[in-house]
């Protein structure tokens, strides 16, 4: 079409200089109405093509207001008295202020909820406690990391748990106790052997000459000397020398044994038993639904209580309907330092670390200028003084 519009052109052009032309008025008038439509139409094809080409495309125009899901999950999102404050939520406004755009707040329940209402177009973007995984990560976009954080485990407080009667049951069964009574074991039937065998032959002696039952007399007194309780001792030198030695024995065994179930029932009743990852086997440990901490939960086999908001969580952990809760390690310390101070404690490191982001759907076109504003912020010291604020470690 371009090319048709020049050489119509260029033939007007020629036309104008021809010496017929230039002494016909009334053709001329005519072949300049037709240059100037061509200049004209020639004109409007380059501006048109001008405002399409990429390299010079305007910025786009955000929908306005942003629609921002978002779920109550202190520190980083807290109802306060109608409104929402908190350190997600005074970070997106931060955000906002910075890429100029007005947003309307919408709350969901749980995660799954907030992650459909993206999916589904409900809404612009979200943003609260969500961790980057490579699972969502199909699915959605994400902003740069907002927070570094990460799962942990709370537990009843041991001072509200503790009672006069600990797990005995529990105690007798750990493994080091077990590890203890099977050298012992070991110890009585090395012991009872020698002693049958310098027993045996001696005319007085107190073990009698056939194996069976003298093994078992044999077993009988080891026992009983280890355990500091013997009321006969062997009539032989050889017997006497060994039941000597074995009494020496019984007396260092005892304070072992000792020793290590005071330490063990003070560790209970200190500590309580789950002080770790490897203790929650067995127990039921509380969540949220579609939480990464339920992912991680089931991965290593832990029997879950899923729950849709941690506040029931909370309230399954003090009415012991679970034993435990893991949950993002900045919400639970939250808890522990306020309204669950006293009551909770939290125990071992972190199991896994994650990273939470500003979560959009695929090819959001505010992910780049999120991005932008949130580096920003970093860089003039506004997120160090929203991190200051919402998680100073005097304040939690």
């Amino acid at each position: 079409m371009i090319n048709a519009i020049a050489s119509r052109f260029c033939q007007l052009m020629a036309e104008r200089k021809s010496p017929i032309g230039r002494y016909d008025s009334k053709n001329k008038i005519k072949r300049s109405l037709a240059l100037y439509t061509c200049i004209g139409l020639v004109s409007g094809i380059l501006v048109l093509l001008l405002i399409a080409s990429p390299g010079i495309a305007q910025k786009p125009q955000f929908q306005q207001p942003l629609l921002v899901a978002t779920r109550v999950i202190p520190p980083f999102v807290i109802p306060d008295k109608g409104e929402l404050s908190g350190f997600s939520i005074d970070l997106w406004r931060s955000i906002a202020n910075q890429i100029s755009v007005e947003f309307k707040f919408i709350e969901y329940s749980s995660v799954p909820q907030l992650l459909s209402a993206i999916k589904e177009s409900k809404a612009n973007l979200g943003i609260a406690a969500i961790s980057i995984t490579a699972e969502r990560e199909q699915n959605f976009d994400f902003s740069l990391p907002i927070f570094a954080g990460g799962l942990q485990i709370m537990v009843r407080n041991a001072e509200n748990t503790k009672n006069a009667f600990p797990n005995l049951l529990q105690l007798f069964f750990s493994t080091s106790l077990l590890q203890v009574i099977g050298i012992a074991l070991l110890l009585i039937v090395v012991a009872a052997h020698i002693i049958w065998l310098s027993e045996r032959h001696h005319k007085n002696g107190m073990i009698p000459k056939s194996y069976f039952p003298g093994i078992f007399k044999a077993c009988w007194w080891a026992a009983a000397t280890l355990a500091t309780q013997a009321d006969e001792m062997p009539k032989g030198v050889m017997g006497r020398l060994v039941g000597i030695i074995w009494m020496f024995i019984g007396v260092l065994f005892v304070a072992y044994f000792t020793a290590s179930v005071t330490t063990s029932l003070t560790v209970q009743q200190l500590q309580g038993d789950i002080r770790s990852i490897d203790d929650l086997p067995g127990k039921i440990v509380a969540t949220t639904a579609g939480s990464t901490a339920a992912t991680y939960l089931r991965e290593h086999k832990i029997s879950i209580l899923e729950v849709p908001n941690i506040e029931q969580a909370y309230n399954a952990l003090q009415t012991k309907k679970a034993d435990a809760v893991v949950f993002d390690a900045p919400v639970l310390l939250f808890y522990a330092a306020n309204e669950g101070k006293g009551k909770v404690e939290i125990v071992g490191s972190i199991l896994r670390e994650e990273s939470y982001g500003i979560i959009l759907p695929n090819n959001s076109p505010y992910r780049k200028p999120i991005n932008k504003a949130l580096l920003s912020l970093k860089e003039n010291g506004t997120y160090q003084s929203l991190y200051d604020k919402w998680f100073d470690a005097k304040k939690s």
